[in-house]
């Protein structure tokens, strides 16, 4: 057994001789940095658990028949787990559906078929796989501080994941998808920085394992939540960036490299050309793999989609009807919810008589009328949207003002503080901090268009967190290269 000190964080690691064999100490000391302890999962997990168990969480009201268990992602799961379909995201039966994407419904009618549909116990099991997920994040959280900034880093910004009560407000508490999203998200970003090499000496490692994996997780989020796959095509030319750009031929261009000979005679020019050639043909393979997988995830979606509608829907076929209820008559940037079929009995008729792709498309063309006639107003209400992705979306009056001042507070404090993060990093060329500007452009985009909510910029708050921390700490450094300098 051979153990070894992170010197930053005064951690051991220990590795097997078998192991170390076959991979070298330099990866082995990067693999034990990169990795959280495993005690701060399970103190992330326990505290979930415990919240869910001392608040009820999972005694759900039955008021509107259930409908706050899942709400439309219940109901489709209720007619999945009943036998007709995916369906009936309203109240009744009102046929086939594209409203939600089925990653997570059917994770729901999995468990309505196990342990009830609507039952307490079956809210208990999905809110403690929600937890399971954010607890995970830890992971994720510690190993892409680690990999851009350092242990100490890390190290705070995977106890806050753990312990701070917004980090885990949707796990313990919705029965939605923002949990799987962020987790799988988390994920692609852990994934992208490791293809890329980030924090490791070697060459980056893009294999086509990697591709595979890098396909898998997208088609899941697709499956999840597509609003997402705006990043897609960012991140994987990101990926490919760094892989080329670390080639040794890639110095050729330069003139820095490339005049000398090997060993053996051959030019070394030469044999890099080669390398990178080999190098290009094996991304490409990975890239193909990928894609296949991600599609291979969708197709049977998109399959279901043009045989119950008989229309080609990739993904949702609900954003005419979204971007009306953001941007229709009346429209003050957040969703009129008033006017929406769970609500509004007039607009449920509607919709059940017209069905769900033609009532989507009648209220997208009004909508559209409405920003054509008014294209300025359109425009306010983004720049309103875009205030309350980052500086905190109104919640209901009923909640008191001490309680939504705070939560306000704590909103805005934390999206400052990430967004300074992020400043910091890109100008002091952080490794990754560019593919993190995409994240937090890309993301929100469709949002600012159509409507907001607070759990929209869930995918977006690990790295949040990472980058306050990066912020404060070195504010820190700097306070105090300061103060010894001035005495």
């Amino acid at each position: 057994m051979m153990v070894r000190r992170d010197v930053a964080s005064g951690s051991s690691y220990k590795f097997t001789p078998a192991y170390n064999f076959f991979v070298s100490s330099e990866k082995l000391e990067a693999r034990g940095r990169f990795a959280a302890p495993w005690v701060i999962f399970w103190v992330a997990l326990a505290v979930r658990l415990a919240y869910v168990m001392l608040a009820h969480t999972y005694r759900i009201r039955p008021y509107d028949d259930h409908f706050g268990f899942g709400w439309e992602m219940g109901r489709i799961a209720r007619a999945l787990a009943t036998g007709y379909g995916y369906a009936d995201p309203f109240r009744g039966h009102t046929g086939p559906t594209t409203w939600v994407t089925p990653g997570y419904p059917l994770i729901i009618a999995g468990v309505f078929k196990l342990f009830g549909i609507f039952t307490p116990f079956s809210a208990w099991v999905l809110i403690a796989f929600n937890c399971l997920l954010n607890a995970l994040m830890v992971r994720t959280t510690w190993e892409i501080a680690a990999r851009c900034f350092n242990t100490s880093v890390a190290r705070w910004s995977a106890w806050i994941w753990a312990l701070y009560p917004a980090a885990m407000q949707y796990a313990v508490k919705w029965i939605w998808e923002m949990s799987l999203t962020a987790f799988l998200f988390s994920w692609v970003l852990v994934l992208a920085l490791r293809m890329r090499g980030v924090g490791e000496s070697d060459v980056p490692a893009a294999s086509v394992r990697r591709w595979a994996i890098f396909g898998l997780l997208w088609g899941l989020i697709a499956l999840s939540n597509p609003s997402l796959l705006l990043f897609l095509p960012v991140c994987g030319v990101w990926i490919l960036w760094g892989v080329f750009q670390s080639h040794p031929f890639g110095k050729l261009r330069a003139g820095s490299f490339g005049k000398d000979r090997r060993k053996d005679g051959a030019p070394e020019a030469l044999v890099s050309a080669k390398s990178y050639r080999a190098q290009l043909r094996l991304q490409i393979l990975g890239v193909v793999l990928a894609s296949v997988i991600c599609i291979a995830c969708i197709a049977p979606w998109i399959y279901r989609n043009w045989v119950a509608f008989h229309h080609f829907v990739p993904m949702r076929g609900n954003l005419g009807a979204e971007l009306y209820l953001g941007n229709g008559p009346g429209a003050i940037g957040l969703l009129m919810e008033y006017d929406h079929p769970f609500q509004d009995a007039a607009q449920l008729r509607l919709y059940t008589q017209m069905g769900e792709l033609k009532y989507a498309k009648v209220r997208g063309d009004m909508a559209k009328a409405v920003i054509r006639e008014n294209p300025k107003h359109f425009l306010i209400l983004c720049v309103k949207r875009v205030y309350y992705f980052w500086f905190s979306v109104p919640h209901p009056g009923d909640e008191g003002f001490v309680a939504e001042y705070g939560r306000s507070l704590n909103f805005q404090f934390t999206s400052i503080a990430g967004l300074l993060g992020l400043a910091l990093a890109l100008k002091r060329q952080v490794p990754g901090a560019v593919l993190f500007a995409w994240a937090f452009l890309l993301l929100p985009l469709v949002y600012y268009m159509v409507t907001v909510h607070a759990r929209f910029r869930h995918p977006l708050e690990p790295l949040i967190a990472i980058l306050s921390v990066y912020l404060f700490q070195s504010a820190e450094k700097s306070w105090r290269v300061r103060w010894f300098a001035g005495s």
